[in-house]
């Protein structure tokens, strides 16, 4: 069950959010160092960590689960964000480069489909980078956070279920390695806590990322029949300043 898009958006204005972003964004773009000319698509709520790929990548595009809701991103420019089942993605085969997921597979009672809906979308050789949280941490036993909703993993988890679904596991990496404390003293030290954390003590961090490439010998995964659902639903302006789930939109 995904948490509600507005929870999320607020969470990340917060000073524990911010450093949870500021972290996440560093681990992620050591990661992706280099994503010129390629299409980056984010899938979930992504939105806090693609900023720093829209300068440098071909194109970058947001989708958020009809069971989260959507918020308008980027704040104050035209809207780069849609609302779309995130097992029914309104994109054409192989379309993508690159599809970075956060607060999106834990979220969905359909995971499997939804990796096999990123694989199909992926072009041949594309990339897939997860952040998921980590079963074992704090983080994941609390509601103070978007990472203590939905089904959290551990690295071998991901690993078998990316490769049943036609990835391969490329890069496994930890982040968010502090108490999830709001303490403003706490959170000055929580980066330099966090760079000590992952090596000694991994085992508490709050998030898991893991970089897997898409398959292209063997066999298609095999989908479900498809639904009869509108392909996009795309943000009004009104909808800057709050979420929308499809059934609002429907309204």
């Amino acid at each position: 069950m995904f948490q509600d898009v507005v929870d999320v958006r607020d969470f990340y204005q917060t000073p524990l959010g911010r450093v949870t972003r500021q972290l996440l964004r560093t681990r992620i773009r050591d990661m992706w160092p280099d994503v010129r000319g390629q299409s980056v698509l984010g899938l979930g709520f992504a939105t806090p960590f693609l900023q720093a790929f829209r300068g440098e990548a071909e194109r970058v595009l947001a989708i958020m689960p009809a069971g989260q809701g959507v918020v308008h991103w980027p704040h104050d420019e035209p809207n780069l964000t849609a609302l779309a089942d995130e097992t029914e993605l309104p994109l054409q085969d192989y379309s993508v480069d690159r599809i970075l997921m956060v607060h999106g597979l834990e979220g969905s009672d359909h995971p499997g489909d939804m990796l096999r809906e990123a694989w199909r979308v992926l072009a041949g050789g594309g990339r897939l980078l997860l952040v998921v949280p980590n079963r074992r941490s704090f983080w994941a036993q609390s509601e103070r956070t978007p990472f203590g909703f939905g089904q959290p993993y551990s690295s071998g988890q991901l690993s078998r279920l990316l490769r049943n679904h036609s990835f391969t596991p490329l890069r496994t990496e930890r982040s968010l390695c502090f108490l999830p404390f709001r303490a403003r003293s706490w959170l000055r030290m929580a980066p330099g806590w966090d760079a000590f954390a992952r090596h000694a003590m991994p085992g508490l961090a709050g998030a898991i990322l893991i970089e897997a490439t898409k398959q292209v010998y063997g066999a298609i995964p095999v989908k479900r029949a498809r639904r009869a659902l509108p392909a996009m639903v795309r943000v009004p302006a009104a909808a800057a300043t709050r979420g929308l789930s499809r059934e609002k939109l429907s309204e």
